[in-house]
């Protein structure tokens, strides 16, 4: 019979690679930061410390046997993942409209590599990889339940303890009683000033049909697409929709075949119908949606709530700044140069366009060719990856995979790639895909 280790050292010796307890909180260190997203400014504090705290320990491990935190291909992965990310960020600000502020940002989205290396260890074992994808799955429902009970009683339950807390700590809302009223959508958890459940839940979808046709099968998986998409139709945009519409055809065509996901795209559409003669928000993008069959220019701008406009600035930026664009996260102030109805009241409201509301333009338009260049590379040696994985390791990285094609479909509108929030999710799922693929374990 062999001895039992009577050190801690020993005992750590025979635990499997990264699985001693130093690690075990990076898990639990996402969930967090995910879960605060409600509170952007927390939220971002933990992705901060987070990252601070690893660095000089991934740093370290990294050289001194850095396989038992990442595999070697993962380490290269993510780091090529963030370079074709950054550099773009980084060379765009040379000749940025707005150096000062885009030299700023360069250097805080540094962060990001840390965070990336810290992301993808957490699901290099089998260990990390069910509890950070249950976790979020848990996440997904909790938001989604939360978001039906606002849809039945009007008031998210979970939005109204975390305001109950920000009024009883500062003395002051979350929102203001302009954007309460201007909310003209379900807003869950995010509440009424930040209107982006739909997208969020869209992205992180996955994760939650993952795990419930794991544990329920066929049933399990109906039911939950069924929950979150009553709620992507009150809550969400219609970017969102899209993106829900491509997870769902990803994820169902394996486990009920095309049979049965036809019959489930069959029952959303009799709901969307139901939904659009019931409740005055669907009916008004249902109609906005339909004048893009007009056959003049106006029709389908109005469809597109003014993107139309926002889209010919930005192909304006790429014409004017070809090379390295107007700089990341300064659309906004090149946009009145570049605005091709100048005096004329846009269809957002007050003020210039924020960013280009469609990833390729907006690298395009903000970091130029050598943006695209590099954007595409980052997209061909994350499907290089996936090409050369075995089955095993496909299975293991299928939910994150799936998280980060949906939400960078290149054919749909998108929140800006370069904003802290979306920014900060998409490179989270790049990290899951490229931690959980390429984990210590795959073959």
């Amino acid at each position: 019979m062999p001895s039992m280790p009577n050190s801690v050292a020993e005992r750590h010796a025979h635990e499997p690679a990264g699985e001693s307890a130093g690690w075990r909180w990076a898990p639990a260190w996402i969930l967090t930061y995910v879960a605060l997203w409600p509170a952007p400014g927390y939220a971002e504090g933990v992705l901060v410390l987070g990252a601070l705290v690893a660095i000089f320990k991934l740093m370290v491990s990294r050289f001194r046997g850095g396989a038992q935190l990442l595999s070697n291909h993962a380490w290269a992965l993510t780091s090529v993942l963030f370079c074709a990310y950054w550099l773009p960020e980084f060379v765009s600000a040379f000749d940025a409209v707005n150096r000062a502020h885009s030299f700023a940002q360069t250097a805080e989205d540094l962060r990001y590599l840390p965070f990336l290396w810290l992301v993808a260890s957490a699901v290099a074992n089998p260990r990390g990889r069910r509890t950070t994808f249950v976790g979020l799955a848990v996440i997904v429902g909790v938001w989604t339940l939360d978001a039906l009970l606002q849809a039945f009683t009007g008031t998210s339950p979970l939005f109204f303890g975390i305001d109950s807390i920000k009024q009883a700590i500062s003395g002051h809302p979350m929102c203001s009683a302009q954007e309460i009223a201007a909310a003209d959508r379900l807003s869950g958890v995010l509440g009424p000033c930040n209107l982006k459940l739909g997208q969020v839940l869209a992205s992180l979808s996955p994760f939650a049909l993952y795990a419930a046709g794991r544990r329920f099968h066929s049933l399990g998986w109906i039911v939950a697409a069924s929950a979150i998409g009553v709620v992507m139709l009150l809550a969400g945009s219609r970017a969102s929709w899209i993106t829900f519409a491509l997870v769902l055809v990803l994820s169902g065509w394996r486990l009920l075949g095309w049979k049965q996901l036809l019959g489930v795209f069959a029952f959303g559409a009799i709901a969307l119908a139901v939904m659009s003669f019931t409740v005055p928000q669907v009916r008004e993008r249902i109609e906005r949606t339909t004048q893009a069959l007009a056959a003049n220019e106006a029709g389908v701008d109005s469809a597109l709530s003014g993107r139309s406009r926002i889209w010919g600035a930005a192909l304006c930026m790429a014409r004017e700044h070809p090379v390295n664009g107007v700089g990341a996260r300064s659309f906004r102030d090149a946009f009145p140069a570049c605005d091709p109805d100048p005096g004329q009241p846009p269809a957002w409201g007050e003020g210039p366009a924020l960013h280009a509301h469609q990833i390729v333009l907006e690298v395009l338009s903000e970091t130029g060719g050598f943006g695209v260049l590099l954007w595409l590379a980052g997209v061909a040696l994350a499907w290089r990856a996936w090409r050369f994985a075995d089955e095993r390791a496909r299975d293991d990285a299928r939910p994150a995979m799936l998280a980060l094609v949906a939400t960078v479909f290149p054919f749909n509108t998108h929140l800006a790639f370069y904003s802290t929030f979306w920014g900060g999710l998409m490179l989270l799922l790049a990290a899951l895909y490229a931690g959980s693929l390429l984990s210590r374990d795959a073959r």
